[in-house]
This record gives structure tokens, C-alpha cells and sequence, in this order.
């Protein structure tokens, strides 16, 4: 948990908000709205993770396909049930434990003709994802008649503005997501009885409203959570930080529903800040949204939803419920959508423009769960629910008015994009009816013309991140267009086979969110929610160039479904695996796991004999990687790689992403004991405390490093661990610990060989003082480090990037390695990856030289 510092900064319109200084008189003091505001989910985990590696390998193994658009209403099937599963973490507080869900959702289908259910993929826990559809029926005629309006909504906009059809008869998409944290239920239970009530509704409003518009409620985001009563699915991931990288199957589910529904509309429902919080957000605001659109109607659907929820009569005396409140109205800063990772500023991107995190007030997880009577608990969920209920028919009546204007405004934000036309800044003026409109609110860029990813010989360090990069837009719904043969733009030659991402498309705010810069806002507000940089153009280890201006007419393009594959293997002789990309990564574990001998090149390079080609093959179709010809003989064996691991849930992911054999371990593990013969190296970044240990832990791990087995740390908690056992003789210095962003590096080792220039840094860390045999493997840029995000000095002067510039970020010994950077950050930094896997492999064969 963690909290953010806001202000009240618009005081002609909160008075009423007076209120909130009162302390709570009911019996279990209720959580009053908190001064400042609470968030939970620090984006620093300092828990070894212990996730199964099965959850990993369905996660990584699980494709999600689109929806059926061509098919009528009702969808109708009958879904087996679950086992019972009484320690299920929902039926304390009274509500419905997933288990349950299936039949639930049987019954209602029986209801009539207006409720459907698909299944739109499994969570890593294996769990089923439920999607409802609740409109009035179609005939298939009739639904693919819609999802061709839809089409034409987003591919020819201008088109779509003048159909008589479409104002007539499309029906308004609207997506009600639930549960996304696991230990945040109501949503599902308001949903489930919001369903019940419109599949049995007779009154005219009702049938109206479902014959112009078409509800999507995403069940339980997250089954796993929900059942465990965790924030986070089976692989410790949040699931509302992972929407840029998408590692994980819930994401991918969510993210195929934005694109193949469009919705205009959606809210997600979260839990909890007392009183209830309803967006849009402080500042910054996202650079790449078309603002306007998205302020006007998001703001007017809150305040809907302040009157439906504040007119439920709680009160804070009676109930302990205080009255709902609107970040934008109500705060300066602390509760922003800068980044799209999350839900509602995720789909913004997709069309929808009014999106809403809505979290409901009355605490029922972590501590609360444990602690209070059962009573008091499913006093508080039912109010929850309650809430919940009001915020979403609050959005029906909301949509129903104003169905027309939403689907006008989502089309004109598809018809900006396509032609590039420039953003509207929004004013009292261009946002009229949204009081306190400022200069902090005005956040806009400019778009280049277009992206190239280029092709050809030395234009990119790994073709496969380029093709993995392609494919990840592909899957955002970025259009990208390949060259069919060499041409020139913005002053520059490409080969043929070179990708292009032309920015006058409907979806250009995704596709320059994902992979421009971004920007430096260090001087903007005091402090974010969450990350401040992410760029996949930086971090994914591809060459991405940005072409400012030009023409694309005549450049040979044509639009791809996918990367073209860049599996090979030569045909002849030895071969070579470079080791740039995870992927790469992954087929050397594969390849030293089926006993073929591996060895290690001068450049860090795998040498793979003639006599494995055919494993080689596979590993090349699996992976889609390159194995090319050499004659080169390597410089000592490679064996596989088995690592003890005190990490993040982000980190064990992308290490089990690179097909290592981890263990976690931590504090815990160790005090109980622990077979250290089953490991070559140590990997600590969090939840591993030398000084908790037990005498007889601490000796074995001691004996462990002191036999010459590898050691590499990350962050704060590797420091401390190296300078205990007296590893590296450097001295760590720790910046800002909310810092965060894409930064500039200088690399200089062979554990950075082939790296990106670029890294992503969350408290960062640095050294000095570096003594004897000790390397600097990477350097923070001298100037200013920083690219994008936010990283400002203590208030001491100290912890800022002038400090860090030009100290080492990454440093390297005989036995251990040091980071300073977030190689491994849930999972997202993909060029960044190799680092630690070209550190894990170095260290693993420390000790066997």
C-alpha cells in the first residue's frame, strides 16, 4: 500500500466535501475517505515470489482468439460446474464464490432470450473467464449487420459520421469490468444482479435501452485472485499494471474484448477508498488520448453516478460511508492516467470514451478480512454491492440519454486518427459543462508521420524482438505495413522487409503511446500513481525509428496480419545463437535441457553443434529464432542453468519467459532449510534478509557463495546482500525510491554486450567507490539520464538523476553481479532480459570455470 500526496485543489466546487473530516462513530470505524488517498499495489514488491511454474507455462503458452462477431443473441451454452471449493475466499463475506458462477449464469440464460455467456479464455490459474452479453435478440443477420457498423466505425470513420444506419440503428457497446483485483469482489455479485434484473425486466425503458445497445459484463477479471482473496492472479501479477506488456491471459482476454466489442463506454469496478471514488482522474493526463472527447463525457457519467451512489442515503455517521468523490473536481494530484496500464485508460485508446475506475468504500480485504467479525464484513460487502449496483445503472441510464453524442464522439476519435488531424486541447471552451478546467489539465503531443521498424543486415540487434514487437502491435490492433521493397522516408534508406506503422490510422494514440519516448514530467506534480515511462520503442530491444514528417505515397507498403517468422537454421555446418532476446534465451535452456553441448563464444554468442540441427530445428519453429552458420568453436561448455530465486512475481515470470529452471526461494525457505545442491546461482531482488536467517541458514548460504557459486543481486536488497557477504567491493547508493522511467545507459561489459542504450529504472539504485576487480558493466548517461517518466531529487537535494548520472548502473565480479536498473520489471523491459540471463549463465559457471 502506498500512499499518494494530493491536494484539494478546486475549493469553489468541493465545500460539500467538508464532510469528510469527520471521524467515523459506527462500532469498526469504516475507513473515512483517507487524506490523503490510499492506493494498494506499490509498483516495488518486496515478497520473494513462490508462484507455481505451471501457472508461468499457461500464461505463456495461451493464445486468445477473437470473439465470434458473425453470430446471433442469445449465445447460449451450458457450462459445467466447478467443484466446490468451501475455502473459497468470497463465501465469508456473503458473496458468490466463483464455484458458484457457473451455475449462476445457466439459471440466468434460462431467464429468456436476452442473456449470453462465452468463454473468452482461461486464467493462469486454468481458471475459466466469463463474458455476459445482455441485449435484445439478433438474428445472425442482424449481428453481422451490427459488428459491419462497427467495422466501418473504426476502419472508415468520415463514412460512418453520415450513416443514417449507424445513428439509427447500432447498438451502443458498453463493457462492465469486475474484479480484476482478486481481493476486490462486489462488482462481480452487483453485476450478476444487474443481469437478473434486466433478463426479467418488462417496463419499456428496459426493452429500449437493450435494443440499442449491446452489455458486456467481464464476470471476475481475475478467478485466481478471487478465490485466493490475493490482489493478483496465480502468477503474482496485478493484472491493472499489465495492459502495455500483456504477459499475462487475463490481460489478453480483457484486450480482445476492447478491440472485437469497441465498447463506448465501460467502467471498472474496484474496491476500496471511502468515499467512493468515481473517475476522471488529477493530472497528468495521458498525452496520446483525444482528451476532450474522453474529459466531456467520462466527467458527466461520474456525475451521474456521485448522485445515484450519494443518493443511496449512507451515511458516515450511520454507516460509515462517506460521500463520493471525483479525482478531477476534487484533487490536484496522486490519482492520474498517465499510463496506459490500466483498465479504463487501456481502452480509452480503443474507442471508448467514457471510462471510469470506480472504487467502492467499505473495506473487506487484507488486514479488515482477517480481523473483523464476519457480521461487520457482510454488513460492509452488501453496501458495496449496493454501491456498485448504483455506479452501473447510473452508466445504463447515462448511455441510454446520450447513446447518439457517445457513438458520434467515438467515431469522431477513430476519424482524427485516420486523418491526423490534430488533438483538441481542452478549455472551458472545447469541454463546456466541466467546471476547473486548467493549463495542469492540457496535455498534448505531436505525432510523428510514422515508425519504421527496419529490416536488413545490422539495421536491428535481434530480428526476432522486431518480430515480437510487430506481432505485440498486431495484437493492440495497430495497423503495421511492410515494405515490399527498399525505399526512403524522412531522409533515410530501409530494405525490403522493413515495417512501418503509418500514424494516420483510427488507433494512432495506441500505437504512439506504445512506442514513442514519451516524456520527462518530473516537473509537473509532485509524485504519480504509478510507472511514468514505459516505451516498448526503447525497451523491447528492437530499432524503432520515429520519421518526424513526409509522404507515404509511394512507398511499397502493405498491411501484414503478423511478423514474417524469422526461425532459420543454416543448412550446413556449425551453428550460432545469438543470445539478444528472451526468446533467443529461451531455445539455449531449451536446447542445454535436452543434453545437446552447448558452448559459449567470445561474444557471448551459443555454438550449437551440427549433429543437434535438427533440435536446432525445433527450437528455431518454437522460438522463432535464427540459428546461422559459423565457424566458430566456442570458448568453454555451456550446462543448464539452475537458479535459486528471491525475486518479484514480475521477475520469476520473465526469468521462467527465458526457460531458466528457478526455484524460489526466501527468508522462509532458507530458515527451513534448503537443498543448495540444487542450485548453480543465486538471484536476490527482494524477500531475502541475511539477518532474519537462522544461524544454520545463514551458514549454508555463506558456505554457497564462499564455494564460488554465483551471486547476482538487484536493487536495494541484492546491495545489502553483497556488501554481507562481501562479494563486491562497491558502495550502493539508493535515489529516489518513487523514481521511475526509461533512462539512457552507457554499455560497457560483456553482460550488457548487444543491450539496448536504453534501461528502465523503479527506486534506482547506483554505485560508487568501485574497488579492485570489480567492472562496470553499465553506466547511467552523464547530463540527464532520465528520457521519460518521473525522477525528482529528495527533498535533501539527493536521489536525483544529476546524481546518477554517469555512476555505475551495473557492475560485475568474479562471482557476482550487481543491478541498479529494473532489468526485469513485471516483465516488460524485453531488451532488458538478456542482460540477466547473460549475468545468470556467467555466474552459473563461476564456480565450474
Amino acid at each position: 500500500m502506498r500512499t499518494t500526496r494530493t491536494v484539494l485543489a478546486r475549493p469553489a466546487l468541493i465545500a460539500t466535501l467538508a464532510l469528510t473530516a469527520s471521524f467515523l462513530l459506527t462500532p469498526y470505524a469504516a475507513d473515512a475517505r483517507p487524506e490523503p488517498p490510499v492506493r494498494e499495489g506499490s509498483p516495488l514488491d518486496h515478497h520473494a515470489a513462490r508462484t507455481p511454474a505451471s501457472a508461468a507455462q499457461r500464461a505463456l503458452a495461451t493464445e486468445t482468439p477473437a470473439l465470434d462477431a458473425g453470430r446471433g443473441y442469445p449465445r447460449r451454452q451450458t457450462l459445467s460446474p466447478d467443484p466446490e471449493n468451501p475455502a473459497d475466499k468470497s463465501i465469508k463475506l456473503g458473496l458468490t464464490p466463483y464455484h458458484a458462477i457457473a451455475p449462476k449464469l445457466n439459471a440466468l440464460q434460462r431467464l429468456g432470450d436476452r442473456v449470453s455467456v462465452e468463454i473468452t479464455g482461461r486464467s493462469a490459474g486454468g481458471h475459466r473467464l466469463y463474458l455476459v452479453t445482455v441485449t435484445a435478440p439478433e438474428s445472425d443477420r442482424a449481428a453481422r449487420a451490427q459488428e459491419r457498423m462497427r467495422e466501418l466505425i473504426e476502419n472508415a470513420p468520415a463514412t460512418a459520421a453520415k450513416s443514417p444506419e449507424i445513428k439509427a440503428s447500432y447498438k451502443a457497446p458498453v463493457f462492465f469490468n469486475n474484479n480484476i483485483h482478486g481481493n476486490e469482489w462486489e462488482g462481480t455479485d452487483a453485476s450478476l444482479a444487474l443481469i437478473e434484473q434486466l433478463a426479467t425486466a418488462k417496463d419499456s425503458k428496459t426493452e429500449d435501452l437493450l435494443d440499442r445497445t449491446r452489455l458486456y459484463f467481464n464476470i471476475t477479471a481475475n478467478p485466481d485472485g478471487r478465490i485466493a482473496g490475493t490482489r493478483a492472479n496465480a502468477n503474482g501479477f496485478d493484472l491493472n499494471r499489465d495492459f502495455v506488456t500483456a504477459s499475462q491471459p487475463e490481460v489478453r482476454a480483457m484486450r480482445q474484448i476492447e478491440i472485437d466489442k469497441q465498447p463506448a463506454v465501460m467502467l471498472d469496478l474496484h474496491g476500496y477508498v471511502n468515499g467512493t471514488l468515481i473517475e476522471p482522474t488529477t493530472p497528468p493526463h495521458g498525452e496520446n488520448y483525444e482528451y476532450d472527447l474522453f474529459l466531456k463525457n467520462t466527467y458527466a457519467n461520474a456525475l451521474g453516478m456521485e448522485a445515484a451512489v450519494n443518493g443511496l442515503g449512507y451515511t458516515p455517521s450511520k454507516d460509515g460511508v462517506e460521500p463520493a468523490q471525483i479525482p478531477f473536481r476534487d484533487q490536484q494530484e496522486g490519482w492520474d492516467d498517465w499510463p496506459p496500464i490500466f483498465t479504463p485508460q487501456y481502452a480509452a485508446f480503443h474507442g471508448t470514451v467514457a471510462a471510469h475506475t470506480v472504487e467502492i468504500p467499505m473495506t473487506v480485504n487484507n488486514d479488515a478480512y482477517d480481523t473483523l467479525p464476519v457480521a461487520e464484513l457482510r454488513r460492509r460487502s452488501a453496501i458495496n454491492v449496493d454501491v456498485a449496483g448504483a455506479a452501473l445503472r447510473s452508466t445504463l441510464d447515462f448511455v441510454h440519454t446520450h447513446r447518439t453524442s457517445l457513438i458520434a464522439d467515438q467515431i469522431e476519435e477513430f476519424r482524427r486518427g485516420a486523418a491526423g488531424a490534430k488533438q483538441v486541447p481542452v478549455s472551458s471552451e472545447t469541454v463546456p459543462g466541466v467546471p476547473g478546467i486548467g493549463p495542469e489539465d492540457v496535455y498534448t503531443t505531436a505525432f510523428p508521420r510514422a515508425y519504421v521498424i527496419p529490416a536488413g543486415a545490422g539495421s536491428q540487434r535481434s530480428a526476432t524482438a522486431a518480430a515480437h514487437l510487430v506481432d505485440h502491435l498486431i495484437a493492440n490492433d495497430v495497423r503495421v505495413d511492410r515494405a515490399s521493397s527498399a525505399f526512403r522516408l524522412g531522409g533515410r534508406s530501409y530494405a525490403k522487409g522493413s515495417y512501418v506503422v503509418d500514424l494516420h490510422q483510427p488507433k494512432r494514440g495506441l500505437a504512439n503511446v506504445l512506442l514513442a519516448d514519451g516524456r520527462d514530467i518530473s516537473d509537473k506534480v509532485s509524485v504519480m500513481y504509478d510507472i511514468s515511462g514505459w516505451s516498448l520503442g526503447r525497451l523491447w530491444g528492437a530499432t524503432v525509428r520515429a520519421v518526424p514528417g513526409g509522404n507515404l505515397t509511394g512507398v511499397p507498403l502493405h498491411p501484414v496480419p503478423a511478423a514474417t517468422p524469422v526461425g532459420y537454421v543454416a543448412p550446413h555446418g556449425t551453428l550460432r545463437l545469438r543470445l539478444d532476446d528472451p526468446q533467443e534465451f529461451g531455445a539455449l535452456n531449451s536446447l542445454l535441457q535436452q543434453g545437446v553441448p552447448v558452448r559459449r563464444s567470445a561474444d557471448g554468442s551459443a555454438i550449437v553443434p551440427s549433429s543437434a540441427r535438427d533440435l536446432a530445428a525445433t527450437a528455431a519453429k518454437t522460438y522463432d529464432v535464427a540459428f546461422d552458420a559459423t565457424k566458430t568453436t566456442g570458448t568453454g561448455a555451456l550446462h543448464r542453468v539452475r537458479v535459486a530465486a528471491a525475486v518479484t512475481p514480475g521477475e520469476l515470470f520473465a526469468l521462467r519467459e527465458m526457460n531458466f529452471e528457478v526455484t524460489p526461494v526466501s527468508t522462509e525457505i532458507l530458515n527451513a532449510g534448503f537443498d543448495w545442491s540444487t542450485a548453480d546461482v543465486l538471484f536476490v531482488s527482494a524477500g531475502l534478509d541475511r539477518d532474519d536467517l537462522t544461524e544454520a541458514a545463514r551458514g549454508a548460504l555463506d558456505a554457497f557463495l564462499a564455494a564460488g557459486h554465483g551471486f547476482v543481486g538487484r536493487g536495494a536488497t541484492g546491495a545489502a546482500l553483497n556488501s554481507a557477504a562481501g562479494l563486491l567491493a562497491v558502495k550502493p547508493v539508493e535515489g529516489n525510491g518513487d523514481a521511475n522511467g526509461v533512462v539512457r545507459v552507457v554499455n560497457s561489459g560483456p553482460v550488457t554486450a548487444g543491450a539496448p542504450d536504453y534501461g528502465f529504472v523503479y527506486a534506482p539504485v547506483w554505485f560508487t567507490d568501485v574497488g579492485p576487480g570489480v567492472r562496470v558493466e553499465q553506466s547511467y548517461a552523464t547530463g540527464s539520464p532520465l528520457v521519460s517518466g518521473h525522477w525528482r531529487p529528495l527533498d535533501d537535494g539527493s536521489g536525483g538523476p544529476a546524481a546518477a548520472a554517469g555512476r555505475a548502473s551495473v557492475v560485475s565480479g568474479p562471482h557476482a553481479v550487481l543491478f541498479g536498473t529494473e532489468p526485469l520489471f513485471r516483465d516488460h523491459p524485453k531488451g532488458e532480459l538478456p542482460q540477466v540471463g547473460r549475468a545468470l549463465i556467467t555466474m552459473a559457471h563461476a564456480s565450474s570455470g
